[in-house]
């Protein structure tokens, strides 16, 4: 039997990998229910590689590059990209972006309105990421949990793991040496008026923001990076900055509705890179920074790798289709 400490993104995407290939796996959880992860819970669920590497090293985006895939076998993936926009005023940040990242098209004002009717006339040029896609993290988080368990992995809820596990995906309960936490809050608004139907990330110097559609006028907003320990709720100005954000995006965010609130501490190495670190007996998958759902899948494939003794795919995409 394999154990694993943790039944967040990284603790289920790892349990699934190695009971596909039929290991008897049993999953501890010191949480009642999926949402008592809040880093998997409250995250944004885009699948961006390409977007992501504007900021990330080069090898989040090669790990990243199967995320899609791998996420279809579980859950409803949307797949119709990824826009970025900037204000006229930012558009410096727009022709910066364009050349950190790639696998992208610039496209027009008109282009931008037949992709999304609700910008027409708010922005002048547009990056389109059309092979990047976002999915509702919550629901994929249940419907992962019901695909571990429908392999026969045995979730033992309100459960303490025992001191010496296999593979340790707590992220920062684990006590592994250099992780350090960092803060991300968010903010779900119900913005009946404004019609989104893919992820849009607003440019700005100080706080670029991301505006993730949830379905029936209902939206996640979040993007900020703090290096901090602290759960307190989100601060009054974290929040002026993505409600203000918002509302540059589309005036039609002032007329909504906050209905939710999160924080989560996430999980990151010095260089913001994942990995799997040997403590002992113990492998622990840890370091997913932001990137829990877009890079959950190839650390577990990793993993599994690593248990089996499998072939080594050097394109990550090949191992989302085995």
């Amino acid at each position: 039997m394999i154990t694993i400490a943790g039944a967040g993104v990284a603790g289920l995407a790892c349990a699934w990998e190695l009971a596909r290939r039929g290991a008897n796996v049993t999953v501890f959880e010191a949480g009642a229910a999926p949402s008592d992860n809040p880093c998997s819970w409250f995250a944004g669920g885009m699948l961006a590689p390409w977007c992501e590497g504007e900021i990330a090293e080069a090898e989040v985006v090669h790990l990243g590059a199967g995320a899609i895939k791998w996420w279809q076998n579980i859950t409803h993936v949307e797949t119709c990209g990824t826009l970025v926009v900037a204000p006229p005023r930012d558009r410096a940040e727009l022709v910066r972006f364009a050349q950190r990242t790639d696998h992208h098209q610039r496209i027009d004002g008109e282009a931008l309105a037949r992709l999304e009717p609700a910008l027409e006339g708010r922005f002048g040029q547009a990056l389109f990421f059309k092979d990047e896609a976002h999915i509702d993290p919550r629901q994929a988080l249940i419907d992962l949990t019901a695909a571990v368990q429908t392999l026969g992995v045995d979730i033992r809820y309100d459960t303490m793991a025992p001191q010496n596990v296999d593979v340790d995906c707590r992220g920062m309960a684990s006590g592994v040496p250099g992780l350090r936490p960092i803060r991300g809050e968010m903010i779900v608004i119900e913005a009946p008026d404004v019609t989104l139907i893919r992820t849009v990330r607003l440019l700005h110097p100080r706080i670029p923001l991301y505006v993730v559609p949830r379905g029936d006028g209902v939206y996640m907003i979040g993007a900020t990076m703090i290096e901090s320990s602290s759960w307190r709720p989100i601060t009054v100005r974290s929040m002026l900055e993505l409600l203000g954000g918002a509302f540059a995006l589309h005036p039609g965010f002032g007329e909504a509705s906050v209905i939710e609130t999160g924080v989560g501490l996430r999980p990151a190495f010095a260089d913001n890179i994942p990995r799997l670190t040997q403590q002992g007996d113990t492998t622990h998958v840890n370091g997913l920074y932001r990137h829990g759902f877009l890079l959950a899948p190839a650390l577990a494939g990793q993993l599994a790798t690593q248990f089996f003794q499998e072939k080594t795919y050097e394109n990550q995409s090949e191992w989302a289709d085995a």
